[in-house]
Protein backbone atom coordinates (compact mmCIF):
# COMPACT_ATOMS: atom_id res chain seq x y z
CA UNK A 1 0.00 0.00 0.00
CA UNK A 2 1.40 3.04 -0.65
CA UNK A 3 1.39 5.42 1.91
CA UNK A 4 1.19 9.11 -0.69
CA UNK A 5 -2.31 10.38 -0.60
CA UNK A 6 -4.31 9.92 -3.81
CA UNK A 7 -4.58 13.25 -6.06
CA UNK A 8 -7.62 14.41 -8.13
CA UNK A 9 -6.87 17.52 -10.64
CA UNK A 10 -9.97 19.52 -10.91
CA UNK A 11 -11.31 21.52 -13.35
CA UNK A 12 -11.20 25.06 -13.12
CA UNK A 13 -12.70 26.58 -10.10
CA UNK A 14 -15.80 28.92 -10.50
CA UNK A 15 -16.61 31.28 -7.19
CA UNK A 16 -20.10 32.41 -8.77
CA UNK A 17 -21.12 28.43 -9.56
CA UNK A 18 -19.99 27.27 -6.03
CA UNK A 19 -22.23 30.17 -4.27
CA UNK A 20 -25.09 28.77 -6.54
CA UNK A 21 -24.57 25.05 -5.77
CA UNK A 22 -23.92 25.84 -2.22
CA UNK A 23 -26.75 28.14 -1.34
CA UNK A 24 -28.62 24.39 -1.26
CA UNK A 25 -26.64 23.28 1.63
CA UNK A 26 -26.57 26.42 3.57
CA UNK A 27 -29.59 25.06 5.48
CA UNK A 28 -27.95 21.62 6.20
CA UNK A 29 -24.24 23.72 7.60
CA UNK A 30 -26.15 25.45 9.64
CA UNK A 31 -28.12 22.55 11.17
CA UNK A 32 -25.21 20.19 11.43
CA UNK A 33 -22.00 21.88 10.58
CA UNK A 34 -21.41 19.72 7.63
CA UNK A 35 -22.72 20.49 4.51
CA UNK A 36 -21.35 23.51 2.20
CA UNK A 37 -23.05 27.49 2.78
CA UNK A 38 -22.56 30.33 0.71
CA UNK A 39 -19.99 33.14 1.80
CA UNK A 40 -21.15 36.75 2.04
CA UNK A 41 -18.29 39.21 1.28
CA UNK A 42 -20.03 42.19 2.71
CA UNK A 43 -19.20 42.64 6.23
CA UNK A 44 -20.92 44.72 8.91
CA UNK A 45 -18.71 47.51 9.73
CA UNK A 46 -16.67 47.79 12.93
CA UNK A 47 -15.08 50.07 14.61
CA UNK A 48 -11.35 51.13 13.42
CA UNK A 49 -9.85 50.09 17.10
CA UNK A 50 -11.67 46.42 17.23
CA UNK A 51 -9.86 43.80 17.69
CA UNK A 52 -9.48 41.23 15.96
CA UNK A 53 -11.83 37.87 16.75
CA UNK A 54 -9.77 34.58 17.10
CA UNK A 55 -12.14 31.76 16.91
CA UNK A 56 -11.42 28.60 18.75
CA UNK A 57 -11.99 25.81 21.27
CA UNK A 58 -9.08 26.24 23.47
CA UNK A 59 -9.20 29.60 25.86
CA UNK A 60 -10.34 31.32 27.70
CA UNK A 61 -12.65 28.78 28.62
CA UNK A 62 -11.05 25.42 27.66
CA UNK A 63 -10.77 22.42 30.27
CA UNK A 64 -7.53 22.49 30.27
CA UNK A 65 -5.51 25.18 32.27
CA UNK A 66 -1.99 24.89 30.64
CA UNK A 67 -3.81 25.39 26.79
CA UNK A 68 -5.70 28.25 28.15
CA UNK A 69 -2.46 29.94 29.44
CA UNK A 70 -1.00 29.16 25.92
CA UNK A 71 -3.52 30.61 23.76
CA UNK A 72 -3.44 34.06 26.25
CA UNK A 73 -0.27 34.67 26.84
CA UNK A 74 0.29 34.29 22.79
CA UNK A 75 -2.63 37.17 21.74
CA UNK A 76 -1.16 39.00 25.14
CA UNK A 77 2.31 39.08 23.91
CA UNK A 78 1.09 40.14 20.61
CA UNK A 79 -0.78 42.60 21.67
CA UNK A 80 1.77 43.91 23.84
CA UNK A 81 4.20 44.63 20.11
CA UNK A 82 1.56 45.90 17.54
CA UNK A 83 -1.18 48.09 16.85
CA UNK A 84 -3.68 45.43 15.77
CA UNK A 85 -4.79 43.71 18.55
CA UNK A 86 -6.38 40.15 18.98
CA UNK A 87 -8.97 39.17 21.05
CA UNK A 88 -9.62 35.24 21.65
CA UNK A 89 -13.49 34.20 21.27
CA UNK A 90 -14.36 30.93 22.90
CA UNK A 91 -16.58 28.22 21.21
CA UNK A 92 -16.55 24.93 22.94
CA UNK A 93 -15.28 22.25 20.98
CA UNK A 94 -18.31 19.46 20.72
CA UNK A 95 -19.85 23.10 19.17
CA UNK A 96 -16.69 24.11 17.24
CA UNK A 97 -16.11 21.30 15.75
CA UNK A 98 -20.05 19.94 14.87
CA UNK A 99 -22.31 22.28 15.94
CA UNK A 100 -23.77 25.39 13.54
CA UNK A 101 -21.92 28.85 14.77
CA UNK A 102 -18.45 28.76 12.71
CA UNK A 103 -20.84 28.01 9.84
CA UNK A 104 -23.37 30.27 10.97
CA UNK A 105 -20.95 33.06 11.24
CA UNK A 106 -19.65 33.10 7.45
CA UNK A 107 -23.43 32.52 6.27
CA UNK A 108 -24.14 35.92 7.39
CA UNK A 109 -20.91 37.46 6.81
CA UNK A 110 -19.42 37.67 10.49
CA UNK A 111 -16.45 34.83 10.35
CA UNK A 112 -13.86 35.38 12.86
CA UNK A 113 -11.00 36.70 11.67
CA UNK A 114 -8.34 33.94 12.59
CA UNK A 115 -9.69 30.61 13.16
CA UNK A 116 -8.41 27.32 13.21
CA UNK A 117 -9.71 24.60 11.10
CA UNK A 118 -8.37 20.88 10.67
CA UNK A 119 -7.49 19.49 6.98
CA UNK A 120 -10.43 17.30 6.71
CA UNK A 121 -12.68 20.83 6.79
CA UNK A 122 -10.13 22.89 4.94
CA UNK A 123 -11.09 22.79 1.87
CA UNK A 124 -15.07 23.93 2.58
CA UNK A 125 -13.38 27.39 3.50
CA UNK A 126 -10.60 27.21 0.73
CA UNK A 127 -13.20 26.70 -1.89
CA UNK A 128 -15.53 29.32 -0.16
CA UNK A 129 -13.06 31.88 -0.99
CA UNK A 130 -12.41 33.00 2.69
CA UNK A 131 -8.74 31.81 3.24
CA UNK A 132 -6.09 34.22 3.34
CA UNK A 133 -2.73 33.58 1.39
CA UNK A 134 -0.42 33.57 4.53
CA UNK A 135 2.83 32.83 1.69
CA UNK A 136 3.74 36.29 1.98
CA UNK A 137 4.20 36.57 5.73
CA UNK A 138 6.44 33.32 5.75
CA UNK A 139 10.24 33.72 5.64
CA UNK A 140 11.82 30.65 3.17
CA UNK A 141 13.89 29.66 6.17
CA UNK A 142 10.88 29.17 8.33
CA UNK A 143 8.73 27.48 5.53
CA UNK A 144 11.87 25.16 5.11
CA UNK A 145 11.32 24.24 8.73
CA UNK A 146 8.26 22.76 8.05
CA UNK A 147 7.99 19.07 6.63
CA UNK A 148 6.26 19.33 3.39
CA UNK A 149 4.05 16.33 4.24
CA UNK A 150 3.02 18.66 7.53
CA UNK A 151 1.89 21.37 4.94
CA UNK A 152 0.53 19.83 1.73
CA UNK A 153 -3.04 19.45 3.64
CA UNK A 154 -3.10 23.52 3.60
CA UNK A 155 -1.85 24.13 0.46
CA UNK A 156 -3.44 24.57 -2.71
CA UNK A 157 -1.01 25.66 -6.62
CA UNK A 158 2.28 26.37 -4.31
CA UNK A 159 0.74 28.36 -1.76
CA UNK A 160 -0.12 28.20 1.72
CA UNK A 161 -3.27 28.99 3.81
CA UNK A 162 -3.18 27.64 6.67
CA UNK A 163 -0.45 27.33 9.49
CA UNK A 164 -0.22 23.98 11.68
CA UNK A 165 0.18 24.05 15.69
CA UNK A 166 0.81 20.07 15.75
CA UNK A 167 0.36 16.60 14.44
CA UNK A 168 -1.46 14.48 16.14
CA UNK A 169 -1.37 10.55 15.74
CA UNK A 170 -3.90 8.05 16.45
CA UNK A 171 -3.51 5.09 18.76
CA UNK A 172 -4.87 3.07 21.76
CA UNK A 173 -5.07 3.82 25.13
CA UNK A 174 -5.54 1.19 27.73
CA UNK A 175 -6.58 1.15 31.65
CA UNK A 176 -4.11 -0.57 33.41
CA UNK A 177 -6.72 -1.56 36.50
CA UNK A 178 -9.19 -3.01 33.90
CA UNK A 179 -6.08 -4.75 32.21
CA UNK A 180 -5.02 -5.76 35.74
CA UNK A 181 -8.54 -7.28 36.53
CA UNK A 182 -8.56 -8.78 33.95
CA UNK A 183 -5.39 -10.48 34.44
CA UNK A 184 -3.51 -8.95 32.13
CA UNK A 185 -0.61 -6.27 31.28
CA UNK A 186 1.42 -5.18 28.80
CA UNK A 187 2.38 -7.62 27.31
CA UNK A 188 -1.17 -8.88 26.28
CA UNK A 189 -1.66 -5.60 24.35
CA UNK A 190 -3.51 -6.73 20.79
CA UNK A 191 -1.59 -6.56 17.67
CA UNK A 192 -4.61 -7.67 15.42
CA UNK A 193 -8.24 -6.26 14.76
CA UNK A 194 -9.66 -9.83 15.54
CA UNK A 195 -7.06 -9.99 18.86
CA UNK A 196 -8.70 -6.56 19.74
CA UNK A 197 -12.38 -7.03 19.42
CA UNK A 198 -11.32 -10.26 21.47
CA UNK A 199 -9.79 -8.11 24.49
CA UNK A 200 -12.26 -5.65 23.74
CA UNK A 201 -15.43 -8.22 24.99
CA UNK A 202 -12.74 -9.86 27.38
CA UNK A 203 -12.50 -6.40 29.34
CA UNK A 204 -16.70 -6.01 28.78
CA UNK A 205 -18.64 -5.92 31.97
CA UNK A 206 -22.08 -4.80 33.16
CA UNK A 207 -20.24 -1.31 34.09
CA UNK A 208 -17.91 -1.20 31.66
CA UNK A 209 -17.46 -1.44 27.99
CA UNK A 210 -14.34 -3.07 26.73
CA UNK A 211 -13.49 -0.94 23.60
CA UNK A 212 -14.52 1.97 22.24
CA UNK A 213 -14.29 4.17 19.26
CA UNK A 214 -16.12 7.73 17.83
CA UNK A 215 -19.92 6.90 17.24
CA UNK A 216 -21.45 9.82 16.47
CA UNK A 217 -21.34 11.55 12.91
CA UNK A 218 -18.58 14.16 12.17
CA UNK A 219 -15.17 15.10 10.49
CA UNK A 220 -13.94 13.78 13.55
CA UNK A 221 -15.65 10.19 13.28
CA UNK A 222 -14.35 9.99 9.61
CA UNK A 223 -10.80 11.01 11.15
CA UNK A 224 -10.75 8.33 13.29
CA UNK A 225 -11.97 5.59 11.21
CA UNK A 226 -9.56 6.15 7.80
CA UNK A 227 -6.52 4.38 9.10
CA UNK A 228 -8.88 1.42 9.23
CA UNK A 229 -9.48 1.85 5.67
CA UNK A 230 -5.80 2.20 5.05
CA UNK A 231 -4.45 -0.64 6.63
CA UNK A 232 -6.14 -2.98 4.28
CA UNK A 233 -4.98 -1.17 1.39
CA UNK A 234 -8.09 0.96 0.97
CA UNK A 235 -8.87 4.56 -0.44
CA UNK A 236 -11.80 6.62 -0.93
CA UNK A 237 -10.29 7.87 -4.46
CA UNK A 238 -8.21 6.24 -6.94
CA UNK A 239 -5.36 7.64 -8.74
CA UNK A 240 -7.41 8.53 -12.01
CA UNK A 241 -9.83 10.45 -9.41
CA UNK A 242 -12.73 8.35 -9.27
CA UNK A 243 -13.86 6.44 -5.91
CA UNK A 244 -12.08 3.55 -4.94
CA UNK A 245 -14.77 3.42 -1.75
CA UNK A 246 -16.53 -0.19 -3.56
CA UNK A 247 -13.35 -2.63 -1.97
CA UNK A 248 -12.68 -5.04 0.16
CA UNK A 249 -10.84 -2.68 2.50
CA UNK A 250 -13.74 -0.51 2.83
CA UNK A 251 -15.86 -3.30 3.36
CA UNK A 252 -13.62 -4.90 6.70
CA UNK A 253 -13.03 -1.74 8.03
CA UNK A 254 -17.10 -0.47 8.28
CA UNK A 255 -17.54 -4.07 9.41
CA UNK A 256 -14.79 -4.00 12.09
CA UNK A 257 -16.31 -1.06 13.56
CA UNK A 258 -19.91 -2.21 13.22
CA UNK A 259 -18.76 -6.06 15.18
CA UNK A 260 -17.73 -4.19 17.73
CA UNK A 261 -20.99 -2.46 18.25
CA UNK A 262 -23.28 -5.73 17.45
CA UNK A 263 -20.70 -7.87 19.86
CA UNK A 264 -21.33 -5.59 22.96
CA UNK A 265 -17.58 -4.71 23.08
CA UNK A 266 -18.04 -1.00 22.08
CA UNK A 267 -20.67 1.07 22.88
CA UNK A 268 -23.06 3.74 20.77
CA UNK A 269 -23.26 6.51 22.65
CA UNK A 270 -19.84 7.98 24.41
CA UNK A 271 -19.42 10.35 26.85
CA UNK A 272 -18.07 14.10 27.63
CA UNK A 273 -17.16 16.11 24.38
CA UNK A 274 -16.52 12.79 22.72
CA UNK A 275 -14.22 10.05 21.79
CA UNK A 276 -12.09 12.74 22.03
CA UNK A 277 -12.37 13.04 25.39
CA UNK A 278 -10.03 10.52 27.39
CA UNK A 279 -11.15 11.65 30.76
CA UNK A 280 -14.68 11.26 30.30
CA UNK A 281 -14.65 7.79 28.90
CA UNK A 282 -11.48 5.97 29.77
CA UNK A 283 -10.41 7.53 32.85
CA UNK A 284 -13.77 7.61 34.58
CA UNK A 285 -13.98 3.54 33.79
CA UNK A 286 -16.52 4.06 30.83
CA UNK A 287 -14.10 1.94 28.89
CA UNK A 288 -11.25 -0.23 29.02
CA UNK A 289 -9.69 0.64 25.79
CA UNK A 290 -9.89 3.69 24.30
CA UNK A 291 -9.24 4.93 20.77
CA UNK A 292 -7.75 8.02 21.22
CA UNK A 293 -4.99 10.74 19.98
CA UNK A 294 -1.80 11.61 20.94
CA UNK A 295 -3.42 14.64 22.98
CA UNK A 296 -5.29 12.48 25.44
CA UNK A 297 -1.63 12.56 27.37
CA UNK A 298 -2.36 16.09 28.52
CA UNK A 299 -6.03 15.39 29.45
CA UNK A 300 -4.90 12.77 31.77
CA UNK A 301 -1.91 14.27 32.90
CA UNK A 302 -3.95 17.52 33.78
CA UNK A 303 -7.31 16.02 34.74
CA UNK A 304 -6.95 12.45 35.73
CA UNK A 305 -3.12 12.62 36.94
CA UNK A 306 -3.38 9.64 39.01
CA UNK A 307 -5.55 7.41 36.53
CA UNK A 308 -2.86 5.03 35.44
CA UNK A 309 -2.63 4.03 31.95
CA UNK A 310 -0.82 2.42 29.12
CA UNK A 311 -0.54 2.91 25.14
CA UNK A 312 -0.18 0.98 21.83
CA UNK A 313 -0.31 1.41 18.53
CA UNK A 314 -3.38 0.48 15.69
CA UNK A 315 -3.75 -3.00 15.78
CA UNK A 316 -4.24 -4.25 11.89
CA UNK A 317 -6.43 -6.26 9.87
CA UNK A 318 -4.74 -9.94 8.56
CA UNK A 319 -1.96 -8.82 6.04
CA UNK A 320 -2.28 -5.58 6.57
CA UNK A 321 0.02 -2.93 6.98
CA UNK A 322 0.22 -0.26 10.29
CA UNK A 323 -0.16 3.00 9.21
CA UNK A 324 -2.09 5.30 11.24
CA UNK A 325 -3.90 8.95 10.53
CA UNK A 326 -2.21 12.16 11.94
CA UNK A 327 -4.65 14.84 12.55
CA UNK A 328 -3.58 18.48 13.94
CA UNK A 329 -5.17 22.41 13.90
CA UNK A 330 -3.95 24.95 11.77
CA UNK A 331 -4.30 28.96 12.59
CA UNK A 332 -6.07 30.25 9.11
CA UNK A 333 -6.99 33.99 8.55
CA UNK A 334 -10.71 35.08 7.11
CA UNK A 335 -9.78 36.67 3.68
CA UNK A 336 -12.62 38.44 4.07
CA UNK A 337 -12.51 39.74 7.82
CA UNK A 338 -11.66 43.34 8.77
CA UNK A 339 -8.31 43.48 8.54
CA UNK A 340 -6.59 40.21 6.30
CA UNK A 341 -2.84 41.88 6.32
CA UNK A 342 -2.93 41.69 10.29
CA UNK A 343 -4.87 38.52 10.88
CA UNK A 344 -2.06 36.22 7.99
CA UNK A 345 0.74 38.36 9.96
CA UNK A 346 -0.73 37.39 13.02
CA UNK A 347 -0.94 33.51 11.97
CA UNK A 348 3.25 33.75 10.68
CA UNK A 349 4.15 35.54 13.73
CA UNK A 350 2.83 32.80 16.03
CA UNK A 351 3.54 30.08 14.06
CA UNK A 352 6.18 30.12 11.79
CA UNK A 353 8.45 32.85 12.25
CA UNK A 354 12.07 32.31 12.42
CA UNK A 355 11.88 34.09 15.65
CA UNK A 356 13.23 31.81 18.69
CA UNK A 357 9.87 33.12 20.15
CA UNK A 358 8.00 31.47 17.63
CA UNK A 359 10.27 28.34 18.18
CA UNK A 360 9.38 28.07 21.36
CA UNK A 361 6.12 28.55 21.19
CA UNK A 362 5.30 25.67 18.85
CA UNK A 363 7.80 23.33 20.99
CA UNK A 364 5.73 25.02 24.14
CA UNK A 365 2.22 24.07 22.75
CA UNK A 366 3.66 20.35 21.74
CA UNK A 367 5.33 19.27 25.40
CA UNK A 368 3.75 21.27 28.05
CA UNK A 369 0.30 22.42 27.35
CA UNK A 370 -0.77 19.81 25.42
CA UNK A 371 0.96 16.72 24.43
CA UNK A 372 1.86 16.67 20.18
CA UNK A 373 4.33 16.02 17.50
CA UNK A 374 5.47 19.24 16.59
CA UNK A 375 5.01 20.38 12.86
CA UNK A 376 8.04 22.56 13.04
CA UNK A 377 12.08 20.70 13.11
CA UNK A 378 13.17 23.57 15.13
CA UNK A 379 10.54 22.66 17.36
CA UNK A 380 11.23 19.11 17.78
CA UNK A 381 15.22 19.65 18.23
CA UNK A 382 14.03 22.50 20.70
CA UNK A 383 12.53 19.97 23.18
CA UNK A 384 14.68 16.23 21.83
CA UNK A 385 14.60 15.24 25.29
CA UNK A 386 10.99 15.38 25.81
CA UNK A 387 10.08 13.47 23.08
CA UNK A 388 12.46 10.71 24.19
CA UNK A 389 10.44 10.14 27.09
CA UNK A 390 7.33 9.34 28.81
CA UNK A 391 4.36 8.56 27.26
CA UNK A 392 5.20 11.16 24.18
CA UNK A 393 8.21 9.09 23.27
CA UNK A 394 6.10 6.44 23.01
CA UNK A 395 4.41 7.89 20.74
CA UNK A 396 7.55 9.53 18.56
CA UNK A 397 9.38 5.99 18.65
CA UNK A 398 6.23 3.56 17.85
CA UNK A 399 3.48 5.50 17.10
CA UNK A 400 4.15 8.50 15.03
CA UNK A 401 6.27 6.74 12.42
CA UNK A 402 3.07 5.37 11.03
CA UNK A 403 1.01 8.29 10.33
CA UNK A 404 -0.52 9.61 7.33
CA UNK A 405 -1.70 12.32 6.74
CA UNK A 406 -5.46 13.49 7.38
CA UNK A 407 -7.61 13.64 4.07
CA UNK A 408 -9.04 17.19 2.79
CA UNK A 409 -12.34 16.65 1.26
CA UNK A 410 -15.04 18.81 0.41
CA UNK A 411 -18.15 18.73 2.72
CA UNK A 412 -19.93 16.34 -0.02
CA UNK A 413 -17.42 13.80 0.17
CA UNK A 414 -17.26 13.82 3.86
CA UNK A 415 -20.91 13.30 4.50
CA UNK A 416 -20.62 10.25 1.96
CA UNK A 417 -18.19 8.86 3.90
CA UNK A 418 -19.91 9.85 7.08
CA UNK A 419 -23.64 8.28 6.44
CA UNK A 420 -21.48 4.97 5.35
CA UNK A 421 -19.87 4.69 8.79
CA UNK A 422 -23.03 5.36 10.45
CA UNK A 423 -25.21 3.61 8.16
CA UNK A 424 -23.51 0.45 9.12
CA UNK A 425 -22.02 0.82 12.62
CA UNK A 426 -24.90 2.39 13.90
CA UNK A 427 -27.86 1.34 11.27
CA UNK A 428 -26.50 -2.37 11.09
CA UNK A 429 -26.46 -2.13 7.46
CA UNK A 430 -24.53 -4.58 5.10
CA UNK A 431 -20.93 -3.28 4.17
CA UNK A 432 -20.68 -4.33 1.23
CA UNK A 433 -24.08 -2.83 -0.15
CA UNK A 434 -22.90 0.21 1.98
CA UNK A 435 -19.75 0.02 0.44
CA UNK A 436 -21.42 0.36 -2.95
CA UNK A 437 -23.82 2.40 -3.03
CA UNK A 438 -21.58 5.54 -1.30
CA UNK A 439 -18.85 4.11 -3.73
CA UNK A 440 -21.92 5.04 -6.86
CA UNK A 441 -22.64 8.65 -4.94
CA UNK A 442 -18.72 9.29 -4.54
CA UNK A 443 -18.59 8.67 -8.30
CA UNK A 444 -21.19 10.65 -9.24
CA UNK A 445 -20.37 13.82 -7.23
CA UNK A 446 -16.70 13.97 -8.19
CA UNK A 447 -17.16 13.99 -11.90
CA UNK A 448 -18.76 17.17 -11.57
CA UNK A 449 -16.21 18.57 -8.76
CA UNK A 450 -14.69 21.85 -9.46
CA UNK A 451 -12.60 23.21 -7.00
CA UNK A 452 -8.90 22.38 -4.91
CA UNK A 453 -7.74 18.85 -5.57
CA UNK A 454 -8.55 16.66 -2.65
CA UNK A 455 -5.88 15.07 -1.25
Amino acid sequence: MSDKPKLFVPSSWSRRRFLRNSATFAAAGVASGVSGFPFINKLPVRAQDAPLKFCQFYAPGGQVKPQVDWFEKMVADWNDSHEQKVELEFVPNKEYINGPKLATAFASGQGPDIFIISPGDFLRYYNGGVLQDLTPYIDEKARADFPESVLATRMVDGKIYGLPMEVEPMAMYYSVKAFEDAGLNENDVPKTWDELLELGKKLTTPERYGLLFQTAPGYYQNFTWYPFLWQGGGEFQGADGKSAFDSPATVQALKFWQDAVNSGAAPRQVLGNGANDSVANLASGYCAIQNVGIWAIAQLKNNAKDFPYGVFRLPTPANGKYVTVGGGWAFVANAKGRNPEAAGQFCAWALASTEQGSVDRVATWCTEAKSDMPPRDSALKAREAAFGEGMIGKFARDIHPGTRAEPRVPPEVYKIISDAIQQTMQGGADPQATASAASQQLDAYLASYSGAPLL
